[in-house]
């Protein structure tokens, strides 16, 4: 059975860009970003109560190989036919030590300098931006969403939003111009009582560094936004350039 023909029956589509919910336009990093959170779904480690885990987790590595092949994707894209002998859809590929070298582990210094890097910089304003029209400017989802928040960035973010306001980048939406004081009370509660449950945790472990800090919080955001915060930043720390590229096979 062909690439193709499993995908319909793992995914119920046979569209390489459906499965991993992006369109024929998508660039190279949309692309990387979406194979990343769709595969965490199905990684065996991740899914043991599904049987065919395993199988749909090898199926989008050898989706992905075809897409991040540049002569692989334009044959896909010019004719929707996948070149099965091609060097890129190796049977003995081990998927699981390809998926590890796309998106390697990152560590508490990856996550501290990027943390250094992102606040205040274009690529938040943009993603806070973003945020604000997709959730319409609810601050409850924005500030769950939005990666390295915590209860002290919220004015901050605000702000951003409210710049591109006024400066009719975005729409004025209701949910963010006329929120309630209680809806904010009730925010800020929830974050402290977050803070005070991983300061408590933390206690139990014996963690007491900063680093050691930091992961029990993002071990404590995982519980409700696991794909959030770690994997988008796992994937913009994911290396540029995969393993070396096969030869097209003969059709």
């Amino acid at each position: 059975m062909g690439l193709l023909e499993r995908c319909h029956e793992l995914f119920n589509t046979s569209n390489l860009y459906e499965v991993l919910a992006v369109n024929k336009e998508a660039t190279e990093t949309e692309v990387r970003r979406s194979y990343y959170k769709v595969s965490l779904k199905v990684h065996p480690d991740r899914a043991p109560e599904d049987p065919l885990a395993t199988e749909k987790f090898q199926v989008l590595g050898q989706l992905y190989a075809v897409l991040n092949d540049k002569e692989q994707r334009a044959v896909y894209d010019e004719q929707g036919t996948v070149d099965e002998e091609s060097d890129v859809l190796s049977q003995d590929r081990c998927w699981e030590d390809y998926w590890r070298l796309l998106f390697p582990k990152i560590t508490v210094k990856d996550i501290l300098e990027f943390e250094n890097k992102y606040k205040g910089s274009e690529e938040e304003r943009q993603d806070v931006i973003q945020l604000y029209e997709q959730h319409q400017g609810n601050m409850d989802t924005i500030t769950a969403s939005a990666m390295c928040c915590s209860q002290e960035d919220e004015p901050r973010l605000c702000g951003i939003i409210q710049a591109a306001i006024e400066g009719g980048e975005v729409t004025a939406f209701p949910a963010f111009t006329k929120e309630s004081d209680k809806k904010r009370r009730a925010r800020r509660k929830r974050a402290n009582r977050e803070r005070q449950e991983a300061e408590e945790m933390q206690k139990e472990m014996g963690l007491g560094d900063e680093d050691d800090s930091l992961v029990m919080m993002l071990k404590q955001k995982q519980k409700s936004r696991e794909q959030s915060f770690l994997s988008d930043l796992e994937a913009k720390y994911s290396k540029k350039s995969g393993p070396q590229k096969g030869k097209r096979g003969k059709k």
